[in-house]
């Protein structure tokens, strides 16, 4: 069965919304947002929860977010959010979401050479599949290991195989998928070892949650597309220039809008035709206030138009 066949993108149309002059001169207010008219968007746009911010309540986040442009949101679970308080604001600002973010694969990664540390690591990512089944969500983003001085690269692949396989059963019951990120975790650096890892688990509900941005220091995001095919459960979303990174600084390469940097968003958009990729494209950038999300979101129609 094809993996995205598991991920439930429902139907949701973006709220066409503000031009790009309007929206940087600050003049427009939630309620011009919701008068202009919806526009289809060539994907289901969402962002980290986050980067929201505006507003005091779970509720003023969703409705502003849906006025800006946006389909849905990501939560970081475990968290310190009510399932109740998400849902009632989910249902009332008409907006989905699409999975949740492991919060603690950083500081518990499923590599420790602490089994304790890796007993927790399960216990968060349970917590984490259970949430996101609660809220309506079909994935859990999971950094599946990290390699440093002290945690070798084999010791990841193989203690991170193991402790994430015996979740996979969970993955399965619940319906909720396990999307590995390619993040600078020094692991899984090339699209072959990345598919191949995905496919080691031999199961639908474990892919993964290609983040386009990061791979352009060290590689080129339609090259990852192509090879990881329909392994690719999400899209994450940011921009990267090595310009940026050659004059100042290697994590200077972050610091450009997305559409002004080096992704190359007309051969990514070639590569996700390829595969027939449908699915969500998750804003992870600096956030802010109203004009900010409104921008983010139509950079996001902009490059996802090329």
């Amino acid at each position: 069965m094809h993996r995205r066949d598991f991920i439930k993108v429902g139907t949701a149309s973006t709220l066409g919304i503000l031009t790009a002059d309007a929206a940087a001169s600050g003049i427009l207010d939630l309620e011009d947002a919701m008068r202009t008219s919806h526009n289809e968007a060539p994907l289901l746009k969402s962002l980290k929860f986050g980067m929201i911010g505006q507003g005091n309540t779970i509720l003023d986040k969703f409705m502003l977010i849906k006025a800006c442009g946006f389909d849905g949101v990501e939560m970081d679970a475990p968290g310190d959010w009510s399932i109740d308080e998400v849902l009632e604001a989910k249902s009332e600002a008409e907006i989905e979401i699409p999975g949740v973010v492991l919060s603690t694969h950083w500081q518990k990664p499923f590599n420790h050479p602490d089994q304790r540390v890796r007993s927790e690591a399960k216990q968060a990512l349970e917590k984490a599949i259970t949430a996101c089944k609660q809220v309506g969500g079909t994935t859990v983003l999971v950094v599946p290991a990290v390699v440093n001085e002290d945690m070798s690269y084999q010791s990841a692949y193989e203690l991170s195989r193991k402790e994430i396989g015996e979740m996979v059963p969970l993955a399965e019951e619940s319906g909720v998928s396990i999307a590995f990120e390619n993040v600078w975790n020094n692991f899984l650096l090339s699209p072959l070892e990345a598919a191949q890892y995905v496919d080691s688990f031999e199961s639908a509900h474990v892919g993964w949650y290609f983040d386009i941005g990061n791979i352009v220091n060290y590689g080129y995001p339609a090259h990852w597309i192509d090879t990881l095919g329909n392994r690719i459960m999400k899209l994450d979303v940011k921009e990267f220039s090595r310009k940026k990174r050659n004059d100042e600084g290697l994590w200077k390469g972050f610091s450009v809008k997305i559409g002004d940097g080096d992704v190359g968003w007309a051969a990514v958009n070639d590569a996700l035709r390829r595969i027939d990729y449908k699915g969500w494209a998750s804003a992870e950038v600096g956030g802010g206030g109203k004009e900010r999300l409104i921008e983010i979101s139509q950079r996001m129609d902009r490059v996802f138009s090329l």
